[in-house]
């Protein structure tokens, strides 16, 4: 059985709630990545600030990037996330249900990694990504 573990990208960094939206652009620079997930009181995990959201919810709103914390980018809904023991196929399921391009995945409700859609692509077979990367694609976050 594939696990998230398997397939996620290891050694996701979270940013704090009350970290700017400067700081996440530097980091995101930094690690070359275009999301990062958020994280609360005790290293809670709450939601995932984008590169686009920096840009659509600050820069093209006239905000300053070095006043704008990330909690105030990411969405007020759930957070998605998969324990990192659940099966790949969950994995899947999950993202094509909440069309979600990445999934942070938890352990012991601590944050351990993060699963896109670039990480199934890379290890797992075409078929089984076809229909994700379609659906996501069609109406994505």
């Amino acid at each position: 059985m594939t696990t998230a573990r398997d397939v996620m990208h290891r050694g996701c960094e979270c940013l704090q709630i009350n970290e700017t939206a400067h700081a996440a652009a530097r980091r995101m620079a930094e690690l070359d990545v275009g999301a990062l997930p958020v994280c609360g009181e005790g290293g809670r995990l709450v939601g995932i600030v984008t590169d686009r959201d920096i840009v659509v919810k600050c820069i093209a709103k006239g905000r300053n990037p070095a006043a704008v914390a990330a909690g105030e980018l990411i969405e007020q809904t759930s957070v998605w996330s998969i324990d990192a023991n659940a099966d790949v196929d969950e994995v899947l399921h999950q993202m094509l249900e909440h069309k979600i391009r990445r999934l942070p995945v938890l352990e012991n409700e601590k944050l351990v990694g993060i699963i896109s859609q670039a990480d199934l692509a890379a290890k797992l077979p075409q078929e089984k990504v076809g229909e994700l990367v379609e659906a996501i694609s069609a109406t994505s976050h």
